[in-house]
């Protein structure tokens, strides 16, 4: 059974094609090297996804039995978030039309897990006393 922890970026501030392209880069790698290669990857969005993946590797190594040499990065994506307000600039568009500037968003998501730890113990989160 493998342990599986998240980390969530809402609304970074770039397109989630952009952000894509990195995600491509780490996934499936150990989170180690992922770090690495994220640290001197020259793309804007690969300074968001390394502060993702070392929130989602601090957050699983809240569980005393996992390893920070053992995490993989198993799962990344981006979905599209809401584009920002104040929509009201315009750009120059064909035959003398105004297109709107569009300030694109997205969600990115970095899924960490390390196949040999087992998930912590539920506790009863019940008020019966």
């Amino acid at each position: 059974m493998s342990f599986e922890v998240r980390a969530v970026h809402r609304r970074a501030q770039m397109g989630a094609y952009k952000a894509r392209l990195v995600l491509a880069l780490i996934r499936g790698r150990s989170a180690n090297e992922a770090l690495d290669q994220l640290r001197h990857d020259r793309h804007r969005a690969a300074r968001y996804i390394y502060k993702i993946l070392a929130s989602a590797v601090a957050n699983a190594l809240q569980n005393p039995s996992v390893r920070a040499n053992r995490l993989v990065v198993s799962q990344t994506f981006a979905q599209d978030g809401p584009p920002l307000p104040g929509g009201f600039r315009f750009r120059p568009g064909p035959q003398g039309r105004a297109m709107p500037i569009r300030k694109r968003t997205c969600h990115i998501h970095v899924h960490v897990s390390d196949p040999q730890a087992s998930a912590p113990a539920a506790t009863s989160g019940g008020g019966d006393n």
